[in-house]
């Protein structure tokens, strides 16, 4: 539309409101600068980032780590203990350095007593490595909660230091002051919710991995309690 006016004005005229018209220009800013606009603190929420990647990182390779389980390592159990090769299947299990093993171990040095007392030491056990599991996702879980606070909060202070700058104003209100202040409140927002969403994904998808390996380990106390009955009934 601009365009068809300005063809329609006579040459002269066309020049002289293309010289006149504000140019345009493109704006643009890195992620840092926009960081640094965020005021003093984009400081503890880029350190609860750093601390959520690195509690992600060391669980994600400890729960992986802890998965890994031998396909044959129930039927080799059997055969020992079958055999009386007490010394040799805990040595197996000593081996395989996972927490299934490790309750099976102590299984299976509990073997001679009640039943009751094995299985009372096997659950003990399977406890013990769950919670080690667990160690380091209550941190993981407050960073996710409190990373969007600490962005909340930036909103709250920015906001309170535009409408002071206004204030000490008074009637020479220029726009600039109530915009550094939206500007650094929108900053720590996205930031205190960015760290937050992570968290909050890498949280819920550990504890989901951690749930896997319970469900394995009590499916394996079970396979081994039923093993410790089969010489009772023959």
């Amino acid at each position: 539309m601009i365009f068809q006016i300005l063809a329609a004005l006579p040459e002269g005229t066309a020049d002289a409101a293309a010289q006149a018209a504000p140019a345009v220009e493109k704006v643009s800013f890195s992620l840092i600068e926009m960081a640094f606009k965020g005021g003093w603190l984009m400081i503890p929420l880029f350190l609860l980032s750093i601390l959520a990647v690195y509690l992600f990182g060391e669980r994600w390779w400890a729960i992986r780590k802890a998965s890994q389980i031998d396909e044959n390592f129930m039927r080799n159990i059997h055969d020992y203990v079958h055999e009386g090769k007490i010394k040799a299947a805990v040595n197996l299990c000593q081996s395989s350095d996972t927490p299934i093993a490790r309750l099976i171990e102590k299984g299976i040095e509990r073997i001679g007593r009640p039943l009751t007392d094995i299985q009372t030491a096997v659950e003990n056990t399977g406890n013990l490595e769950v919670s080690r599991l667990e160690s380091g996702l209550p941190f993981l879980a407050t960073i996710a909660g409190g990373a969007p606070m600490i962005g909340f909060l930036g909103t709250v202070i920015g906001m309170i230091q535009a409408f002071y700058n206004m204030s000490q104003a008074g009637s020479n209100v220029d726009i600039t002051l109530l915009s550094g202040g939206i500007y650094t409140a929108m900053v720590t927002t996205v930031a205190g919710l960015v760290v937050g969403i992570m968290a909050y994904f890498g949280y819920n998808y550990l504890v989901a991995r951690i749930d896997k390996i319970v469900y394995k380990m009590e499916s394996y106390t079970i396979e081994f309690m039923d093993l410790l009955h089969e010489p009772a009934n023959k």
